[in-house]
């Protein structure tokens, strides 16, 4: 079965090694043997970032330790009081699991923004135009902002824009590289479906 992010890795390591390094003979960079993708599935474009990640593994590891002591508290004979440690610590995972699904995901019907407590889906009629535009913007999604930049969803209906995403959120604080590079192919998929 080919695993097209590997290709896409691969390739993408080939091209920072410089011409002189080919890809392996069972690598295909032309990226043909992925036409078995479903078009309808949502896919993120571009990889979570390290915030968002690193945010995520430390829950989790609190997860581990109520679970740890859920299950000391279980053996000490207190059901009722593992039961809460258990229900806790799968409030965390929930919430780590939502953290690092939140963010922006396309298809071939429209884009659906997710977050931590809610999704909006916009179909791509919908969607007027996708630019990226200079405005404060919240670092690390807390309530301080900052001068940075974002891409908006403008509606064909008009109204407040959809902010995407920033230049200083959990996915791209730091990686100006690949907030242009997601911004781009947010752009493009607007484009190929003629917005």
């Amino acid at each position: 079965m080919p695993l097209p992010f590997l290709t896409a890795d691969r390739a993408h390591d080939d091209d920072r090694a410089g011409p002189e390094a080919a890809p392996l003979a069972h690598v295909d960079v032309t990226h043909a043997d992925v036409a078995y993708e479903d078009p309808e599935r949502w896919r993120r474009p571009y990889r979570p970032g390290p915030w968002k990640v690193g945010g995520a593994a430390v829950l989790l590891l609190l997860a581990s330790y109520l679970l740890f002591s859920a299950l000391i508290i279980a053996l000490a004979g207190s059901g009722s009081a593992a039961g809460v440690c258990v229900a806790a610590a799968a409030l965390v995972m929930g919430f780590a699991v939502r953290m690092v699904q939140a963010g922006v995901r396309a298809n071939e019907r429209g884009l659906r923004r997710t977050g931590l407590f809610s999704s909006t889906t916009v179909a791509w009629q919908d969607v007027a135009s996708i630019r990226t535009v200079q405005q404060p913007v919240r670092r690390l999604g807390l309530p301080l902002t900052v001068q940075g930049q974002a891409v908006l969803a403008e509606r064909t209906s008009g109204g407040a824009p959809l902010p995407l995403i920033t230049s200083h959120d959990t996915d791209f604080l730091g990686r100006p590289d690949a907030f242009r590079a997601a911004a781009d192919a947010l752009d493009e998929q607007a484009a190929r479906r003629g917005r």
